[in-house]
């Protein structure tokens, strides 16, 4: 088995960017793309941006002994997600890479092909960035353009009292497999594969995002990123509502060779499952399943502010809970 070569920096910036370069391909929104001091984008007619970013930082967001495909299949998820929690189309991709010195090459490769085999699936072409040298740990900063009709995002301050509350998916799949990883255990790594592999592998919610925005259905929504208990509490904030929520309602992860289902503490603040989380008028009804993807409906927008949840026939309040920076550990 070949040994990784540790050198002061992958190759050199230039063959680093010429490496990057070779590896992606243009789309209809790109005009230029690598090689200029900025890209070039056309944006459809008719349309306004949708712009996000989002840092994925070592020992915050992953660890370097996981697999580098999966850390960066998951910095570009982060972007996408934001774009489909807006019923939008993303366009294209800008990566900045910032890499400590004694990151081999090997991981660097592996974290582009994890990046770029996510943006080939949404045909999704990465159009420029910037790469440099960090004094410690991997940054990588990644920023999504996207685009929505003029006038048609959908934002986290529409919904209304009396709206129903519908999340996409299955809950607490990612937050499990982490607090697995996170079990002081020997070869750690070595266990970021099957079952916990498939768990921290999401799959951002495009489809279902348009498919919502076109038929007006959402009145606000949200990507589950941090959490059900967190993001739902951004929407009522954005939205001046309250909302209650049914425990058994919520359509739990089923993890293991048992396949039992996650603990509900892990369904509601464990986070990073990028799921969609929406609300809409009682009077819309819709399958219960969008572009192959269950659809559940978890509660109800209330008029008095505050969140609750309904366990077991009896409400009490419900703080959020799930990830929040400068707080620290969940």
């Amino acid at each position: 088995m070949a040994r990784d070569i540790v050198i002061s920096m992958p190759v050199s910036e230039r063959k680093l960017i010429e490496q990057i370069r070779r590896s992606v391909h243009g789309g209809p929104s790109v005009v230029t793309g690598i090689g200029d001091d900025s890209a070039v984008l056309r944006v459809p007619s008719g349309n306004e941006l949708l712009v996000t970013t989002d840092f994925s930082i070592e020992n915050v967001h992953f660890r370097r002994d996981w697999p580098a495909e999966l850390v960066g299949w998951r910095c570009l998820t982060r972007g996408l997600s934001d774009v489909a929690a807006m019923g939008g189309e993303p366009l294209t991709v800008f990566l900045s890479l910032a890499i400590a010195k004694d990151v081999p090459q090997k991981w660097v490769d592996g974290f582009l092909k994890g990046l770029l085999d996510l943006a080939e699936e949404f045909k999704v072409p990465l159009a420029g960035g910037d790469t440099a040298q960090s004094t410690a740990g991997i940054q990588a900063d990644i920023v999504v353009i996207g685009s929505v009709p003029k006038g048609e995002a959908i934002l986290r301050s529409g919904a209304n009292p009396g709206d129903l509350i519908y999340v996409t998916g299955t809950l607490g799949a990612a937050a499990d497999a982490l607090a697995k990883l996170k079990q002081p255990k020997p070869g750690a790594a070595k266990r970021v594969s099957g079952e916990l592999l498939r768990q921290l592998r999401p799959v951002p919610r495009i489809a279902i995002g348009g498919w919502l925005r076109q038929r007006g259905i959402a009145s606000a929504m949200i990507d589950l990123s941090d959490g059900l208990s967190t993001d739902l509490s951004h929407i009522c904030e954005e939205s001046r509502v309250g909302a209650e929520i049914e425990a058994e309602a919520i359509p739990r992860a089923q993890v293991g060779t048992e396949k039992m289902p996650v603990a509900l503490e892990l369904a509601l603040h464990g986070g990073d499952d990028y799921e969609l989380l929406f609300t809409s008028d009682p009077s819309v009804s819709f399958p219960s399943k969008v572009a192959g993807v269950g659809v559940t409906r978890i509660g109800q927008i209330t008029k008095s502010r505050g969140m609750r949840l309904l366990t077991n026939g009896r409400l009490r309040r419900l703080q959020a809970g799930g990830w929040e920076h400068f707080r620290g550990e969940k």
